[in-house]
């Protein structure tokens, strides 16, 4: 199955359908919900968009070592897919794909970004980065800072997770932080239609109504 249609069968283009074209390049964006909603496999989505695009991801994880991040990866793509593809092309597309597991408790976030730049300085140009597990009590404005810079100067694609017990825009994350990213997406359970994937913040537009939900069988971001 080539990459183009396997991009266009992205479970990202309905939540950029929805979103009036989605993150765009140099853009920060934050994905959130209480623990064990789905934030990892929303992540990765917009993770294997980026390599659909043929282009470099990092995923760098806070809270997940590296086997069971690859074991996210090789499920969303067999979804997506529904099983037809080789171990071959499977191969190609995580090929530019970087996982990297790091302790929030001593290695902050300023620390990624160097470690983005030294990737960049190797000749690795990445194109998409994902956060995973990001805790806002151990973040300092200037972490936030850090990350939201390195997407603008290079072009950049970020998002970011973080668990979050309310359901209203401030909740999300400290008022200091808030403003640096251009998406909020919040996960929200219910009891009759699953996963809500709720767009609380896009661009200058706040609680943007959509259908978007989460697949109850395997997570993929489903229009209606």
């Amino acid at each position: 199955m080539a990459k183009l249609e396997l991009y266009n069968k992205s479970p990202i283009r309905a939540f950029d359908n929805a979103a009036n074209g989605g993150l765009k390049a140099g853009e920060m964006g934050l994905v959130t919900s209480k623990k064990g909603v789905g934030k990892t496999a929303v992540l990765v989505q917009f993770g294997i968009d980026t390599l659909l695009n043929g282009k470099q991801l990092v995923h760098v994880s806070f809270d997940q070592v590296s086997s069971n991040v690859i074991e996210w990866y090789d499920t969303i793509v067999q979804e997506i897919v529904k099983n037809k593809i080789s171990d071959e092309d499977k191969e190609v597309i995580m090929r530019n794909r970087t996982i990297l597991n790091f302790n929030q408790d001593n290695f902050n976030l300023e620390k990624v970004v160097n470690t983005l730049n030294a990737l960049k300085a190797g000749g690795i140009g990445v194109a998409g980065v994902v956060i995973d597990g990001v805790d806002f009590a151990k973040a300092k404005e200037s972490d936030i800072q850090a990350v939201a810079s390195y997407a603008k100067a290079t072009k950049t694609k970020v998002w970011v997770s973080s668990t979050a017990e309310g359901t209203k825009l401030s909740e999300q994350a400290p008022k200091a932080i808030l403003p640096y990213f251009s998406f909020v997406v919040h996960l929200e359970p219910s009891k009759s239609n699953g996963t809500s994937v709720k767009i609380l913040k896009a661009g200058k537009a706040e609680n943007v109504e959509t259908t978007l939900r989460l697949d109850s069988k395997n997570s993929l971001i489903l229009s209606k």
